[in-house]
């Protein structure tokens, strides 16, 4: 755990904040069933600043002059250490993790409007969670009744996200050097796939490979909800109930990624369940992967973020045209949007601790360009559903290739290296 790069960002935020007070909570546990909870993440902001992965916890970072950051949490319960295990406490928590003051969660409502008082400006998550906004309105009016005393609250209440989110988007060494092992894992997690995958095997049998192969590599946790859809289901985008038996012929869709030390890979990747492509399959499948190969030459420092996808969209759109799926000028069914009917998502998106992560893909109205540090996915696509109108040997082929990339200082690094190519594919799953 590097805590001066923790340090080091609080210390930035505060400098964009200038002045003033901002509170940023953890994610709350949520309730499975009865007695039971799901498996607890933080909230990434939270974490992106603390480093502290604990539930009932909260930040507070003071501005101006003499800048604080203080650290609300748990206090160290022998009891409940017994079940549900260790806790820092406010005295451990506050050496560990380079703050200058630690207290109770009990605490936090007395400590807030004392913080707040005097105080030009509130920043904090603004509408994330209804509670929170509420909390936050009770506490503003308690230091709203000290006015008598000369008290005065803050008259600015102000997204923290406004400055989060730019400082979220461009990545440092530590956060590249964690997602490119967390690519690494992934990697190997589809390889594995690709190896393991029969006729006549159901989807969730392969999904227990790729989480397999996440947990024994130090990744305990999926990302998102794995995709593994074989036939007619990879034409469906979110597809995710993965019961489906794999039938020979067909083409698997898997589109999964582990979530590492809070940050995630997304990967996807689509081969034949037989371990070899047909002719009609082979030519969709070439078509993406062109499409993929233009995206990421796209892919630099200066670039337009919508660059990377208007390339992709220009091959798509030819080969739609090449297999008689659509006809006319390429110019105009792309102006008209016809290629939507078998490419209807963006090229990619922001990647990070969330795996769509933060950032505003437009600034003033305008594609923001891309600076060495960001990190993004390359997903082009192809999805065609049975019609009349189309050729009964391309019916249910669903083909998606995505990979993760950060632009550098010249264009792009891919980080993630499962097999891609046809080639490369039948020539893994042969040797399995």
């Amino acid at each position: 755990m590097d805590i001066t790069a923790y340090r080091q960002r609080r210390e930035r935020f505060l400098q964009s904040l200038q002045a003033g007070v901002a509170v940023i909570a953890t994610a709350p546990e949520q309730v499975r069933n009865r007695d039971s909870h799901y498996a607890y993440r933080h909230d990434s902001y939270f974490y992106y600043l603390s480093g502290f992965d604990e539930p009932e916890a909260v930040l507070v970072l003071v501005a101006g002059s003499e800048p604080r950051s203080i650290l609300f949490c748990r206090d160290k319960d022998e009891e409940r250490e017994i079940w549900d295990g260790y806790r820092y406490g406010p005295e451990k928590a506050k050496e560990v993790f380079g703050l200058d003051e630690a207290y109770s969660i009990s605490q936090l409502d007395e400590k807030i409007p004392e913080l707040l008082g005097n105080q030009p400006r509130l920043a904090y998550l603004v509408g994330s969670e209804i509670d929170w906004d509420t909390r936050m309105l009770g506490w503003l009016n308690a230091v709203r009744a000290k006015a008598r005393t000369g008290v005065i609250a803050p008259e600015e209440i102000v997204d923290a996200r406004r400055w989060l989110d730019e400082m979220r988007l461009v990545k440092d060494a530590g956060e590249l050097a964690l997602m490119r092992r967390a690519a690494e894992i992934s990697s190997a997690a589809h390889l594995r796939a690709m190896q393991k995958t029969r006729p006549g095997k159901f989807e969730y049998e392969i999904e227990a490979e790729l989480l397999h192969d996440f947990v024994r590599h130090g990744a305990r946790h999926p990302a998102y909800t794995s995709i593994v859809a074989g036939g007619a289901n990879a034409c469906v985008l979110h597809y995710v109930e993965n019961d489906a038996r794999l039938k020979d012929g067909e083409l698997l869709l898997i589109d999964a990624g582990c979530e590492l030390d809070g940050y995630a890979s997304d990967i996807t990747r689509t081969f034949p369940v037989n371990g070899k492509f047909s002719g009609a399959q082979k030519g969709v499948y070439e078509i993406v992967l062109a499409a993929q190969a233009a995206a990421l030459a796209a892919v630099k420092p200066g670039a337009p973020w919508i660059a990377y996808h208007d390339a992709a969209v220009r091959v798509l759109t030819q080969g739609m045209v090449d297999l008689k799926l659509l006809s006319g000028e390429i110019d105009g069914l792309i102006e008209s949007e016809a290629y939507k009917r078998f490419y209807m998502h963006r090229t990619g998106h922001w990647l990070g601790m969330d795996v769509h992560d933060a950032g505003e893909y437009k600034l003033g109205g305008e594609w923001r360009p891309l600076v060495a540090g960001m990190t993004l996915t390359v997903e082009p696509g192809f999805y065609i559903r049975p019609a009349d109108d189309v050729p009964q040997a391309l019916w249910n082929i669903g083909i998606r290739i995505e990979d993760d990339v950060a632009v550098t200082e010249s264009g792009c690094e891919v980080l993630t290296h499962a097999p891609r190519t046809v080639a490369e594919i039948e020539e893994a799953m042969r040797h399995a």
